[in-house]
């Protein structure tokens, strides 16, 4: 898959920080489950890379690394399986080194220049992080409006509330969201309700 087939997969890509590799599959299950298929698993825990290994068995799965910050994170979330690349931002280096891989890559923007420099790379489609701190809905159109082929995944406090107005965007193909599954203890019920409630939203 492409980086746009796996951002028009769902209109909601779950962000998992998960610190338990035993909770990897059951999370992976529910979410499928519920009608959620793309997994961000960010590498922000030791246990990550293992997490993206076991999610990567659970039939349906589309399962990427996010939190991808440099060329060497890249090789072990590609090595660990993961099926596509999520960072917060974009360096030269980590840039050129996804394009070179071939794997989907959706790089972090904030800001026209981040837009530049991905569009400079041969990179069409972004990750708009943080994006309720980056200056919300008006930054995007703001940023929308120049760049006409480009599309964003808009992550970073966005909610079940909130993620429709996001949606109704001809620019956003997508959305990240960290709400599908809680923190605390593991509730696969909850999980498989709340991946429901994100699978019916409807992208513009």
């Amino acid at each position: 898959m492409n980086v746009e087939a796996i951002m028009r997969d769902g209109p909601v890509v779950p962000v998992l920080v998960i610190d338990d590799v035993a909770q990897a599959r059951p999370i992976a299950e529910a979410l499928v489950a519920g009608g959620v298929r793309v997994l961000e698993v960010t590498l922000r825990t030791p246990a990550a890379l293992d997490v993206i290994a076991a999610m990567s068995s659970v039939a349906g799965a589309i399962v990427g690394a996010g939190t991808v910050l440099n060329p060497t994170d890249l090789e072990a979330a590609i090595n660990a399986g993961a099926k596509f690349i999520v960072s917060p931002g974009l360096t030269e280096s980590l840039g050129r080194a996804a394009v070179a891989s071939g794997v989907p890559f959706l790089p972090g923007v904030a800001n026209a220049g981040d837009l530049m420099r991905g569009l400079d790379m041969g990179l069409t489609r972004f990750k708009l992080f943080p994006a309720m701190a980056a200056g919300g809905l008006p930054a995007l159109r703001a940023l929308a409006a120049p760049f006409g082929n480009v599309r964003f995944c808009p992550t970073g406090g966005i909610t079940l509330a909130t993620a429709p107005e996001w949606l109704a965007e001809a620019a956003v193909l997508c959305v990240g969201g960290s709400w599908i599954v809680p923190k605390g203890p593991l509730d696969v019920t909850t999980i498989e309700a709340n991946a429901r409630a994100a699978a019916a939203l409807v992208s513009g």
